[in-house]
């Protein structure tokens, strides 16, 4: 199991919003060895939000050898022909390094500001995501036969395409899609467990050999990893109730043992399971003092769970 950094999209901690502190938070990665730096999409937040593209975008050149990996765009109300136009330059920009994670998003209020039903948008989500695998991948046809990737120039960098990954919380309507739609599975962080994700990936391996797909190097990411690392319990209280609880919308109680808020050990103790239950990458959501809580994560953090 690796690592990948999300970037630092909201304000935490007052430290505002700049070039320098996505730059910072990508620097730290890079050095400590991160797989992927990633970013995710919501249109209108009860907390501002940069753009998840513009930012990866705006951090390709500095961001390495790492993977570049939306987690999740939002194909059906970004469009899949401009979210296909974007990715694919960031793919070319970035030397052919982008994962383009999908899925039709959980707020009312996205939906609301594009002037889109809410209760669409799963059969949206499966028409634009047909759509978006054809624009990315330029050796596919379109439905007139035509070559549908060749509506967009220049391709993406990829030779196979850009890979397109599904979200799914892990249900198993949602897993089915994912072996039905998807090149890879990312799971959220705060909407699952060790014991979840694992029963997932039961699921999963079942709906892909129906669909006559090999299940065993189909890959997987876990995602939103909330992360404050801290040896004090009432600084880790702190954070599940002030920040991480408020934004999400779930008790802290409900959060505590999910994420990574909390010491080294217990932090660790998690990945460890998750380790166990087949996870291969978690995208850290450090909520502030990136550099070092990055830095916590490669010291201390992995290689605890990885010996664990």
């Amino acid at each position: 199991m690796d690592a990948g950094v999300h970037l630092p999209l909201i304000d935490f901690g007052g430290a505002g919003f700049s070039y320098s502190r996505l730059a910072g938070a990508v620097d730290a990665a890079r050095e400590c060895g991160f797989a992927a730096v990633s970013a995710n999409d919501h249109f209108v937040f009860q907390a501002p939000w940069l753009d998840g593209l513009m930012s990866l975008a705006a951090v390709a050149e500095r961001s390495g050898g790492m993977k570049l990996v939306t987690t999740l765009a939002l194909t059906a109300l970004r469009g899949p022909v401009p979210l296909a136009k974007a990715l694919s330059a960031l793919d070319v920009l970035s030397g052919g390094r982008v994962i383009a994670g999908v899925g039709a998003g959980s707020s009312r209020a996205d939906y609301a500001a594009v002037g889109v039903p809410f209760e669409q948008r799963w059969q949206r989500f499966d028409e634009a995501v047909r759509a978006i695998r054809a624009l990315l991948q330029p050796g596919m046809t379109g439905d007139a036969g035509t070559p549908a990737g060749g509506l967009l120039q220049p391709p993406p960098r990829q030779g196979g395409g850009i890979p397109l990954w599904i979200g799914s919380w892990g249900s198993r309507a949602g897993l089915r899609r994912v072996a039905r739609l998807g090149d890879g599975w990312l799971a959220s962080a705060y909407n699952t467990s060790p014991e979840g994700f694992a029963a997932g990936m039961e699921v999963l391996a079942g709906e892909l050999e129906r669909q006559r797909r090999p299940s065993g190097d189909f890959p997987n990411a876990l995602v939103t990893m909330w992360t404050w690392i801290t040896g004090s319990r009432s600084d880790a209280d702190r954070v599940l109730s002030g920040i991480v609880g408020p934004l999400v919308g779930r008790d802290p109680s409900e959060l505590r043992g999910r994420v990574c808020v909390g010491s080294a050990g217990e932090c660790a103790e998690l990945l460890s399971r998750y380790a166990g239950a087949g996870c291969q990458r978690v995208h850290f959501w450090p909520v502030g003092d990136e550099r070092r809580q990055i830095e916590l994560i490669a010291g201390e953090v992995m290689p605890r769970s990885l010996r664990s």
